[in-house]
């Protein structure tokens, strides 16, 4: 440390002599890969839960998100597989199925319901591991809704109802949802595997509910860019933008 000192009277000049500053150079830098910071989005999207209970884990709220490595992709598949809200949600489906005796072929009392419960989880089960984790891995697409929350109503409803059928590409690149189109399709082929023979679906109705399917995601869009992330506590308070 250097220092200077002088007594002056009044009217008097002191010139301060020369003197340098040193600057630190040790400087500490901690890199973070993008594997780790994929992690902590999912850990992010895992706590968002609609209402405080309702699973919201596939859409991103970050502003600069990056992509999902494979394990990833599963990991989120089976973790929203495995809620118990997903769980509930298929025994009030099995319970409303056999109220109106649908898949009658499957029967009543006890046993009926368990196939209706198996058969309804197993459509389930299918559609999300294959339409967000086997072919968006195969495929290299995420499977999430990235949140806009910018820009008017109209861009935004646009947005919402063109996320249903495309879909951003691990290289940050939007392209067609093929993931979630042909995964709606592979579930709907499956279940008539295990369905009754009296309610399998021909190939035409399977290609009709995957359309469905489609429209229902759609609607789903406008409300997670609308009303969704109001609800949602653990929410980021930050949008994609895009």
């Amino acid at each position: 440390m250097q220092e200077a000192s002088s007594e002056l009277q009044a009217g008097q000049r002191y010139e301060v002599p020369p003197f340098s500053l040193s600057v630190a150079t040790d400087i500490e830098v901690q890199a973070i890969s993008v594997h780790e910071l994929a992690e902590e989005q999912i850990r992010v999207e895992e706590k968002q839960r609609v209402l405080g209970f309702i699973p919201n884990f596939y859409v991103i709220y970050e502003a600069n998100p990056v992509p999902l490595a494979p394990s990833q992709k599963l990991e989120l598949a089976w973790r929203s597989s495995m809620d118990p809200i997903n769980f509930a949600l298929t025994g009030a489906v099995a319970g409303a199925q056999q109220v109106q005796n649908r898949f009658a072929g499957y029967g009543q009392g006890i046993e009926g319901y368990a196939k209706r419960y198996a058969a309804s989880y197993g459509t389930f089960l299918t559609g999300t591991m294959l339409g967000n984790a086997v072919l968006p891995i195969v495929l290299h697409q995420d499977p999430r809704y990235f949140y806009r929350g910018t820009g008017n109503t109209r861009s935004r409803v646009i947005y919402a109802i063109a996320s249903a059928v495309r879909c951003k590409g691990d290289n940050g690149r939007w392209q067609p949802n093929y993931s979630s189109i042909l995964g709606s399709l592979a579930a709907g082929g499956i279940a008539n595997l295990y369905y009754p023979a009296a309610d399998r679906d021909s190939a035409g109705l399977t290609f009709e509910d995957a359309a469905i399917g489609m429209a229902g995601s759609a609607a789903a869009n406008l409300f997670q860019e609308f009303v969704v992330r109001k609800l949602t506590p653990h929410a980021r308070e930050t949008a994609s933008g895009q």
